[in-house]
């Protein structure tokens, strides 16, 4: 959620052309899964409020209305040292996610973003289609 994070976004948002595009043939969910580093001075509830933030300035958002967040934090792990937690962030469709990247550069939530770097930092993501089952 720093300059890094920018720049991924510009990458991602570049794929983002194409599946707005092709939105009707992906009405899935889409789930964005960012990879994060905890800075020394974080606590869990400093990451829970930053994250709620972050969700009350994306949902004013073209596209960001009906985003949701979650923060995943590790309980058992067998890999140490290379992330501290996941921050996802769920689109009910490409199309919602494509509006809503489009227009992140200068947002609201790109200033919330913009002042997380002494909190966290989340160098990494995957973008991920969500099919549920039932």
């Amino acid at each position: 959620m720093n300059k890094v994070f920018r720049l991924m976004v510009v990458s991602v948002m570049l794929f983002a052309v194409v599946m707005v595009a092709a939105a009707p043939a992906y009405s899935a969910q889409v789930k964005q899964v960012f990879s994060c580093e905890e800075e020394e001075e974080a606590t869990e509830a400093g990451l829970k409020a930053l994250a709620k933030e972050w969700l009350k300035a994306a949902k004013t958002m073209k596209g960001g209305e009906n985003m949701e967040v979650s923060l995943f934090f590790p309980v058992a792990v067998d890999k140490t040292g290379e992330i501290d937690f996941l921050m996802v962030v769920t689109a009910p469709s490409f199309a919602e996610w494509g509006q809503f990247w489009d227009g992140y550069e200068g947002s609201p939530a790109s200033k919330v973003d913009q002042g997380s770097a002494s909190i966290a930092i989340c160098p990494d993501s995957a973008l991920w289609e969500v099919i549920e089952i039932k």
